[in-house]
């Protein structure tokens, strides 16, 4: 596709270095036999698998697309807003800890997270936390995530679409 730069299949050991990191990082598996490719969309580090744009890079920190959270259906990093913050969020808004009704307790500010709403847990947004998951929970002031990819974002458009 012509909106990919650079489109290459991971060499084995970046291939080991990616999967033992999202082993880590998320707990999740990816079969080794996979397809897994790395290219640039718009700026945008991305990573491919079996034709899927799965996840992202940005700034050494990879990060779950939307679809790939219902795809992998990570159990960590998670955070439920309530149904008055999904529409400021799923426009792109950072979230904002006075809607936040859960947060995972493991999270650290810095975290690589993903959002949903409360009612569907339909994932919104994936961000960086800007707190702990604690002080997401209780805190009645303040961001609480750095919104990096949102539904209806350019690089949600592309996962849609088959490559």
């Amino acid at each position: 596709m012509s909106q990919f730069k650079n489109r290459h299949l991971l060499k084995k050991k970046e291939l080991r270095k990616f999967l033992d990191n999202l082993k880590l990082q998320f707990n999740v598996d990816i079969d080794k036999k996979s397809k897994v490719e790395k290219a640039d969309f718009e700026g945008i580090e991305i990573i491919i698998i079996d034709d899927k744009v799965d996840f992202f890079v940005k700034e050494g920190k990879t990060f779950f697309t939307l679809p790939a959270i219902e795809k992998y259906k990570p159990q960590s990093n998670k955070v439920v807003v309530d149904m008055g913050a999904v529409k400021f969020i799923s426009n792109g808004a950072d979230v904002m800890a006075p809607g936040i009704v859960k947060a995972d307790k493991g999270i650290k500010a810095g975290d690589v997270v993903w959002v949903c709403d409360e009612k569907h847990g339909k994932p919104l947004v994936v961000g960086e936390a800007l707190m702990d998951g604690e002080t997401m929970e209780n805190s009645s002031v303040g961001k609480a995530v750095k919104t990096l990819h949102y539904v209806g974002d350019k690089l949600w458009r592309i996962c849609a679409k088959s490559l």
